[in-house]
């Protein structure tokens, strides 16, 4: 009875995640890099991402694709960090191959999570998908390491590269600014103006020249 009691347990702490709003969990880990913390990355975004397994084609596409897009993110103030349940041997062999197979140097650093410790903490693991392999997670962690966006994809599927971009991008416009942002939204696009919450501003808002109301709860601005 024990122990099916600590298996329940396990389960439960290998299915866990963190919540959006909350504070990232902690790590210190081995990477391509060396050991890094997640504290090492405080007063700056990260992108930290999971992929189930090193030389394998579709992980490849996506970190050629990360690859490209982190000059752009840095210039954002925005660092990758990468992870699967391989040995740092085994991610060294592989950022050697994608450079000499593909010409494309990987540059940010990739956990080697073998004792899934990284993983089981931001539920990265899917037991009914694969038990040995991570999926495809993505966690936005801000300046202060509190979680700020999740996304999950499937084995079979990679990443979209432009909405890593846009996503960050989203994310630092609200925090500046204090609006939300609509569907599809890109830089340079009209966002979305806070709700009236009283009846005098929601007057106040249909009659402002200044945005673009459809009506007192929908408006847009210019940035």
């Amino acid at each position: 009875m024990e122990e099916k009691s600590n298996l329940v347990e396990e389960n439960k702490e290998v299915r866990s995640l963190p919540r959006i709003g909350s504070k990232a969990p902690q790590f210190e880990a081995l990477t391509t890099h060396g050991t890094l913390k997640l504290s090492d990355y405080k007063g700056s975004w990260l992108i930290l991402f999971s992929h189930p397994a090193d030389f394998t084609p579709v992980c490849t596409t996506e970190f050629v694709g990360f690859q490209k897009i982190y000059p752009e993110l840095r210039k954002m103030n925005t660092e990758l960090l990468g992870l699967s349940i391989d040995s740092v041997h085994s991610h060294i062999a592989w950022v050697r191959n994608i450079k000499e197979n593909f010409g494309v140097d990987i540059e940010f650093p990739v956990i080697a999570d073998l004792n899934k410790d990284v993983a089981e903490k931001y539920g990265m693991i899917m037991p009914e998908e694969s038990s040995t392999e991570a999926s495809r997670a993505v966690f936005v962690i801000d300046p202060d390491q509190v979680v700020r966006a999740i996304i999950y994809y499937p084995l079979s599927t990679g990443r979209n590269m432009d909405e890593m971009i846009r996503l960050v991008t989203a994310l630092q416009a609200t925090d500046e600014h204090h609006i939300a942002t609509p569907a599809d939204w890109r830089k340079g696009d009209k966002v979305i103006v806070p709700p009236a919450v009283t009846t005098e501003l929601a007057e106040e808002r249909v009659n402002d020249d200044s945005l673009e109301c459809v009506d007192w709860y929908f408006c847009k601005k210019d940035l």
